[in-house]
């Protein structure tokens, strides 16, 4: 469901006579209610669930391999990614083109601010930060323009990627301030947000203007 822009009917019943179509609506049930809808500020899946298709990782695992892998990652909103010699600085370029459900343009100032959220190095700060260690080992976030960005690494960390493929690692827009991230997101994903009502259900519709 993630990158293919499409819901695809909800089938109840394990028969081969019932295949995917484009189109309908996917219900989907979960045990319990996220109190946002920021996946960088909750940390259970249960906003991570829905609305990780409202967003794009730098990279992220291939759903189409079954088992996760340094092996399984790619591009994502970059289109590559190299290491320095010395293992400590990762330059990823980064897709040109790409919009956020307002219409305003995906560039590296966005990366930057995101990991800078959660390093706790801006002046936007997050309410709650559960994988801020996660980032424990990275120095600093530096941008080449528009379209390229170089984390620096105080170490070599060859895993440093597996944490930007995480469903929990979304790139989240610069010009939106973290307290209107949790109750209405804003992503350059497949399905855009549209309504969470607490204990009740999370919408969010296809997104007609998908970049990929």
């Amino acid at each position: 469901m993630r990158h293919d822009g499409r819901i695809a009917h909800c089938v109840v019943a394990a028969d081969a006579a019932f295949t995917q179509k484009p189109g309908g609506v996917l219900k989907m049930y979960s045990p319990d209610s996220p109190a946002s809808m920021s996946i960088h500020e909750e940390a259970t899946v249960f906003a991570d669930g829905p609305m990780m298709g409202v967003f794009n990782n730098l990279v992220i695992y291939d759903q189409h391999v079954p088992q996760s892998s340094l092996q399984s990652i790619v591009p994502d909103l970059a289109t590559a990614w190299s290491w320095s010699e010395d293992g400590t600085e990762l330059t990823l370029p980064l897709r040109e083109g790409v919009t956020g459900h307002d219409g305003r343009p995906f560039t590296a100032k966005d990366v930057q601010c995101t990991f800078d959220m959660l390093t706790g190095t801006s002046s936007e700060k997050l309410r709650v930060n559960p994988r801020k260690a996660w980032y424990s080992n990275l120095d600093t976030l530096t941008t080449n323009g528009d379209y390229e960005v170089t984390f620096h690494l105080k170490r070599p960390q060859p895993a440093f990627l597996v944490l930007l493929a995480s469903g929990f690692s979304p790139v989240y827009p610069c010009h939106v301030p973290p307290r209107d991230m949790r109750s209405h997101p804003i992503g350059t994903g497949p399905f855009k947000f549209v309504e969470f009502k607490p204990n009740e259900y999370i919408k969010v519709p296809r997104n007609p203007d998908y970049w990929k």
